[in-house]
């Protein structure tokens, strides 16, 4: 297999920068699935199955490819914080978040369409956030503006600055793409980014 078969299952300008890391040619698909949570879906569970649905979804127009998928929900008392519907709903989320530990899931799969094979696994990661006043959180909001982000954190922007600690095993995972993980998979493919 030939790395120019790689397709990323997102329109993610994120996840896109992320596997650009790894130097390898790859291009993008934008998939076409519905993301709402089935009834009772744990969170780790929504994230696995949205991965895997992404790269599954544009088998149709790569067949031949290795296709990466992921999907990434944020956890505040067990209930899933999305990307914020506007400003308020971001503030919301924040003001919720502030001096709290907030838990990270990333869905990530590759699958090789060729042969029908999947690969995949949930990254968690958790980030605790520091004690944020409102005029922080404005201030925050109006520099980085983090409306498409879940839980409204751009951590790899200023929204570092919201935080005071972070636990787990791959730093890329709290962007939306555990690069550790992904290749491992791409080396049981027989891709080697190095």
């Amino acid at each position: 297999m030939t790395t120019t078969n790689l397709v990323l299952a997102s329109s993610s300008p994120f996840r896109k920068e992320l596997l650009a890391r790894l130097g390898l040619p790859f291009i993008t698909h934008s998939p076409d699935i519905n993301e709402s949570a089935l009834e009772n879906e744990t969170p780790q569970a929504l994230v696995e199955r949205l991965a895997i649905s992404k790269a599954q979804a544009v088998k149709i127009d790569y067949p031949e490819a290795l296709i990466i998928g992921s999907d990434q929900v944020a956890v505040l008392d067990e209930k899933i914080i999305g990307k914020p519907r506007d400003h308020d709903d971001a503030i919301s989320q924040l003001e919720a978040a502030s001096g709290r530990t907030v838990n990270l899931y990333t869905g990530l799969c590759l699958y090789n369409a060729a042969k029908g094979t999947i690969q995949h696994c949930v990254e968690p990661f958790t980030v605790q956030f520091r004690h944020l006043s409102r005029p922080q959180i404005e201030r925050y909001l109006e520099k980085d503006q983090p409306y498409g982000c879940a839980g409204s954190l751009k951590s790899e922007s200023l929204g570092i600055a919201l935080l005071s600690s972070l636990q787990g095993n791959d730093p890329n995972a709290l962007i939306g793409l555990p690069l550790i993980q992904l290749t491992s998979m791409l080396i049981k493919e027989g891709v080697h980014p190095v």
